[in-house]
C-alpha cells in the first residue's frame, strides 16, 4: 500500500548519517575464511545420496568464529535437479520451515557420526546433471551430463561457514545472460548487470527506488547461455531466507549471506520453461486463479466513503469501459483496524446491499487488511489475539510497533494458534462482509517505528488531528546489544546497509519456539499468504484470490502480486516490465503494476500508455495514491479511447489468458515471458526488456517514451500479425528493429505464426465475456503453401478451489491447422466436452492468417459426422489481402490473404475437421 512513501524520508536522514555503503559491504578483508578439506565421503545408507563431513583448514576470526565441522548432503531428488546441502555438523541450523515450504527432507544432523560405504569416485553422476568435487581444499562444482558443461563452480574461492556468515562463489562464462535475484526494481532491464548491488531481504521501501531490496526475497536466477547457436538454460536456487548480498561481476557470482545454510538447489533445463516447470515442481505450482481475477480491476487508496465506491462502477459504466473488481483500500475500516467497518463511512447494510448488487451484475468487491493489529482493549480481534497469545514477542512480550492505527502488535504466523486465529478472523470478517478475496499488505512486515518501544505517557499516539500517520508517535530506543540486531556482517539492507530492524520487527524478537525474527524476517509475508489462503479455502468452497506485497520463494502457491508503490512516471512505466517478467521465473504469474503510477499524479499522455501497457499485465488494476488526483480511466476521455481499445482487446483473450493461467498451475509456465522464453536462440532478446510475450506467442509492444507515436520492435524470424488489425503483418528476417506506427490510442499486439488464438467478442464484465461464442484465429506463416498451427483453450467452473480437467466441471481443446497446397485443414481434439457443452459455448469463426488465396469446397465435420447443418446461418467464405509492415525483404510477390469462415456454430465440446480448398487467382 503505501507506507513506502513515509518511509523515503526516514532512508534519506538514514543515508546521510551512515557512514557504511554498498563499497563498506562488497569490500571485506582478504583473510575472512580459508577454506574445509574433505575428511570422509560416504553413500547415504537409504541409498541415492551422498553424506560427507568438512573439517575447517585454519581458523580466522573475521565476522565471527568459523564453525569447525560441517555436514555435506548431496542428492539428485529427481532426473533434472540437484541439491547439495552445507550445514553445520555437530548441530541443527535454521532453515527454512518444510512445514511452510514442503519438501525432500534432509537427513538429520548426527554430530559428524556418518555410517556408509566410501564414495571414492570423482563424480556423482544423475541423469541430466553431475556432482564434482575436490578433498583439499574442498570444493564443488555441478556440470552436465551430456556435454559437460559446467552450470557452477567453486573452486576459485574458499568456503566460508560462520555462524552469521556464509560465504561461496561460482565463476561464469562472461556471456552467460543471468535473469531473477530479486525482488527489485532493475533500471538495466530483466538481464542482471555486473557490479549492480543485489540485495535479498524484505523491506518496505518503494519500487522507485532503483537495485534496491524490496518486498520480495527470491534468491534464485535463471543462467541462459548460447551454445552454437542453441539457447540453453538452467537456474540455481540457494533456499535461505536470511538475509544475503549477492555480487555478480560477471564472471563470478558471490553470496554472502547472515545466517542459515547453505541449500542449493540446481535445475537442469534445458529450455527455460523446462527450467520453470522444474522450479515450481520443487517450490510449489502456482495457484489457480478464478476467471474474473483476469478481468480489470480498480482501487484507489481515499475512497473516503461507499457514494464514492458506488459513483466509480457507475463511471467505468457509463464510459462503456470494462470493470470486474472494485477495491476497498483501508478507506473502509473503523480508524484503520483489520476486519472492521467505518460505521459511518461504510455502514454495514448499505455495503452489503451494494455488494448484493454488483455480485448480481458478475462483480466482485476485494478490500485490504494489514498484519498489524491495533492495541486497543475494546477491539474484539485484538482481545481474541491476546487470549490465545499469537503474537510476536520480544523479552517475553508481545513486540509493539505502530502502522496505520497506531500501536500495533504483529500476528505469529509460524504459530499453529496464530494461523487458527488468522482464519477464524478473516470467517468473522466474512460472515460480516462477503468479499470476494483479500489483500494483504505492508507484511515485510513494515514498522514505522524501529528498534524496542512503549506506548508513550506523556501524549497520545497518534495524535487525533495529525496528517502524518506514518511519523513514529511511540517512544523508542534502538537495540544495539544484541548480535542479531547488530549482526557483523551488515548487508545492503535498504540500499545503504540499514539496520535489519529498521522500520520492521526487531531481529532479535522471536516467534514460536523461540525462532528469531533474524531468521524468519523475510517469510512473514509468505507465512501470511498461507494463512490467507487456508482461511478463504475454508469458504464457501470458492477458489481463493490473495493479493500480497512481500513475497518469498513458494508465494505463488497461495497468491497473487503486484510490485508495490510505483511512481507515475516513464521510467517506471519501463520498469514494470522487468519485475513482472522476473515474478513469472519465480513462479508468481499473477503480477502486475499499478496502472498510471501510485503517485504522484500522472500526466494524461502516460496514463494512456500506462492502460494500454497494463491492459496486458496478467493482473491488471488501477491503483492511486490519497494525494493524487483522481486518475480512473474515464477521468479523460483520452484515456477513456485507449482503456475501451486496449481493454476491449483484453476481455476478447481473457479465455487465452485463463488457459495460460491452466498451463501456469500445470507446468509453471508464466504468463508474460521474457521473449527469450519462446526464442532462447535469438540473441538479441536475451536483454530484450520493452517488448514481451503473453503464452508462447502474442508479443506485447508498448510505447515507453514521452511524446512518441512509433515503436521501434524487435521481432525473431517470422510472421507477426497485429491482433488490432490483423491484415497488417510483420515479415522478420531477425536481422534488425521494425519501426510501427503507434498513435497515442493505440498498442502493438502481435500473434506469430504457427499459433492458433482462441478469442471471444469481449464484453464489459468476464460473466458476459466468457459466454460469449469464440472465433479461432488460425496464424500461418506469410505466403505459406505448407504449415502447421496449434492452440488450446481450458474453460472451467472457475467457482471450484482446484483447477482441475473432470468430467463435468471443466474441458480442455486442443486445435490444430494445417495448410497443404491449396489444402486447408482446421480440426479440434476434446477432453471432457460435457462441461462446454452445458454451457453452449460455440465456435462461431474461423479467421485464418498468411495463406494465398480465398476458399472454395467447405467442408465441416463434427465428431467424424458430415454436419453442414453446425451453423447460425450459411458458412461463408471472406477475406482481405494483407498489408507488409515494416523492413521485411520477404523476397516474394506472394499476396497473403485473411481468409474467414463465417456462419459457424460448432459446440467446443465436440471435436471437429473444417477443410476447405484454396482458390488462388491468377
Amino acid at each position: 500500500m503505501r507506507a513506502s512513501i513515509a518511509l523515503l524520508w526516514c532512508l534519506l536522514l538514514l543515508s546521510l548519517a551512515s557512514s557504511n555503503g554498498v563499497l563498506g559491504a562488497a569490500s571485506a578483508p582478504p583473510n575472512i575464511g580459508s577454506g574445509y578439506k574433505l575428511v570422509s565421503l560416504v553413500e547415504h545408507p537409504k541409498g541415492g545420496a551422498l553424506v560427507g563431513n568438512l573439517q575447517l583448514k585454519q581458523r580466522t576470526s573475521t565476522y565471527g568464529p568459523d564453525i569447525p565441522r560441517l555436514r555435506l548432503f548431496v542428492k539428485h531428488e529427481t532426473k533434472d535437479r540437484i541439491r547439495v546441502q552445507i550445514t553445520d555438523a555437530d548441530k541443527q541450523r535454521w532453515e527454512v520451515p518444510y512445514n511452510l515450504l514442503q519438501r525432500e527432507a534432509a537427513p538429520p544432523v548426527t554430530g559428524g557420526k556418518i555410517t556408509g560405504v566410501p564414495f571414492t569416485a570423482r563424480e556423482y553422476p544423475g541423469e541430466e546433471l553431475v556432482f564434482t568435487y575436490g578433498r583439499d581444499t574442498f570444493w564443488f562444482a555441478v556440470h552436465r551430463k551430456s556435454n559437460r558443461e559446467s552450470l557452477f563452480n567453486t573452486s576459485n574461492g574458499a568456503l566460508v561457514f560462520k555462524d552469521q556468515y556464509l560465504e561461496v562463489s561460482t565463476t561464469l562464462p562472461s556471456d552467460a545472460a543471468l535473469y531473477g535475484l530479486g525482488e527489485s526494481t532493475q533500471p538495466g532491464g530483466i538481464r542482471l548487470r555486473p557490479n549492480d548491488p543485489y540485495s535479498i531481504y524484505t523491506t518496505d521501501i518503494s519500487a522507485i527506488n532503483l537495485n534496491t531490496d524490496l518486498y520480495g526475497s527470491h534468491p534464485v536466477y535463471m543462467d541462459l547461455r548460447n551454445l552454437a547457436g542453441d539457447g540453453v538454460a538452467h537456474a540455481v536456487l540457494l533456499l535461505n531466507s536470511n538475509g544475503m548480498d549477492v555480487f555478480y561481476r560477471g564472471t563470478s557470482l558471490t553470496y554472502k549471506v547472515i545466517g542459515g545454510l547453505l541449500d542449493f538447489y540446481f535445475f537442469a533445463g534445458p529450455t527455460p520453461l523446462a527450467v520453470v516447470d522444474q522450479y515450481t515442481s520443487m517450490i510449489g505450482r502456482p495457484a489457480p486463479m478464478p476467471y474474473w481475477a483476469f478481468g480489470f480491476h480498480q482501487c484507489r487508496w481515499g475512497y473516503k466513503n461507499l457514494s464514492v465506491v458506488e459513483g466509480v462502477v457507475e463511471g467505468y459504466r457509463n464510459a462503456n469501459i470494462p470493470l470486474d473488481v472494485i477495491w476497498n483500500d483501508d478507506d473502509h475500516m473503523d480508524a484503520a483496524k483489520d476486519f472492521t467497518l467505518d460505521p459511518v463511512n461504510y455502514p454495514r447494510p448499505k455495503l452489503v446491499a451494494f455488494l448484493d448488487k454488483i455480485h448480481a451484475q458478475g462483480m466482485k468487491y476485494i478490500v485490504l487488511i494489514d498484519p498489524g493489529i491495533a492495541v486497543n482493549n475494546s477491539y474484539g480481534v485484538y482481545q481474541r489475539g491476546m487470549e490465545r497469545d499469537v503474537f510476536v514477542k520480544l523479552d517475553g512480550k508481545p513486540y509493539l510497533a505502530q502502522v496505520w492505527p497506531g500501536p500495533v502488535y504483529f500476528p505469529d504466523f509460524l504459530n499453529p494458534n496464530g494461523v487458527s486465529w488468522w482464519i477464524d478472523e478473516v470467517r468473522r470478517f466474512h460472515d460480516l462482509v462477503p468479499v470476494d478475496g483479500l489483500w494483504i499488505d505492508m507484511n515485510e512486515a513494515s514498522n514505522f517505528c524501529t528498534g524496542k518501544c512503549e506506548i508513550p505517557t506523556t501524549h497520545l499516539c497518534p495524535l487525533p488531528t495529525t496528517t502524518t500517520p506514518w511519523v513514529c508517535c511511540l517512544d523508542c530506543k534502538n537495540l544495539t546489544n544484541t548480535r542479531w540486531d547488530e549482526p557483523p556482517y551488515k548487508i545492503n539492507a535498504s540500499g545503504q546497509t540499514a539496520r535489519l530492524g529498521f522500520n520492521t520487527i526487531a531481529t532479535s524478537a522471536t516467534h514460536y519456539n523461540g525462532v528469531l525474527e533474524y531468521n524468519a524476517h523475510s517469510l512473514y509475508g509468505f507465512s501470511q499468504a498461507i494463512a490467507t489462503h487456508q482461511a478463504l479455502n475454508r469458504l464457501q468452497g470458492k477458489r481463493p484470490f490473495i493479493l500480497t506485497r512481500s513475497t518469498f520463494v513458494g508465494s505463488g502457491a497461495y497468491a497473487a502480486h503486484w510490485t508495490g508503490d510505483n511512481k507515475g512516471t516513464w521510467e517506471n512505466l519501463r520498469y514494470s516490465i522487468s519485475t513482472i517478467l522476473n515474478f513469472g521465473i519465480f513462479g508468481m504469474p499473477m503480477v502486475g503494476a499499478d496502472i498510471c503510477g501510485f503517485y504522484p499524479s500522472p500526466t494524461e499522455e502516460l496514463c494512456n500508455r500506462w492502460i494500454e501497457l497494463g491492459a496486458f499485465y496478467p493482473f491488471s488494476r488501477d491503483h492511486a495514491n490519497f494525494a493524487s488526483p483522481r486518475q480512473e480511466l474515464y477521468v479523460w476521455e483520452s484515456v477513456a479511447n485507449s482503456a475501451r481499445n486496449a481493454l476491449g482487446m483484453r476481455y476478447k483473450l481473457l479465455s487465452y489468458l485463463y488457459t495460460l493461467n491452466y498451463q501456469a498451475h500445470l507446468t509453471g509456465a508464466p504468463v508474460a515471458r521474457p521473449v527469450f522464453f519462446s526464442f532462447p536462440n535469438f540473441r538479441p532478446c536475451y536483454g530484450l526488456s520493452t517488448q514481451y510475450l503473453l503464452g508462447a506467442g502474442v508479443m506485447v509492444s508498448p510505447v515507453l517514451e514521452q511524446g512518441v507515436t512509433s515503436v521501434s520492435a524487435m521481432f525473431p524470424p517470422g510472421s507477426w500479425y497485429n491482433l488490432f488489425d490483423t491484415t497488417k503483418v510483420v515479415v522478420s528476417k531477425g536481422d534488425g528493429p521494425v519501426k510501427l506506427d503507434a498513435p497515442l490510442n493505440e498498442i502493438n499486439v502481435h500473434v506469430y505464426q504457427n499459433t492458433i488464438l482462441p478469442m471471444q467478442r469481449g464484453g464489459t464484465i468476464s460473466k458476459e465475456a466468457r459466454a460469449t461464442p469464440f472465433t479461432l484465429l488460425v496464424a500461418f506463416p506469410f505466403g505459406a503453401t505448407e504449415a502447421d498451427a496449434e492452440g488450446a483453450v481450458f474453460v472451467d467452473d472457475d467457482e471450484r478451489p482446484e483447477m482441475v480437467l473432470a468430467e463435468g466441471q471443466a474441458t480442455y481443446v486442443r486445435f490444430y491447422a494445417s495448410v497443404r497446397g491449396k489444402a486447408v485443414t482446421v480440426r479440434s481434439e476434446v477432453e471432457m466436452g460435457s462441461y462446454s457443452l452445458q454451457e453452449g459455448l460455440l465456435i462461431e469463426k474461423l479467421s485464418v492468417l498468411g495463406l494465398e488465396g480465398a476458399g472454395k469446397d467447405l467442408t465441416i465435420q463434427v465428431d467424424g459426422v458430415n454436419s453442414t447443418a453446425m451453423a447460425a446461418s450459411s458458412p461463408s467464405f471472406s477475406g482481405s489481402n494483407a498489408e507488409l509492415q515494416g523492413q521485411h525483404n520477404v523476397g516474394s510477390s506472394k499476396k497473403s490473404v485473411m481468409v474467414e469462415v463465417g456462419g459457424l456454430a460448432l459446440p467446443l465440446g465436440r471435436s471437429f475437421t473444417v477443410t476447405w480448398n484454396l482458390q488462388i487467382e491468377a
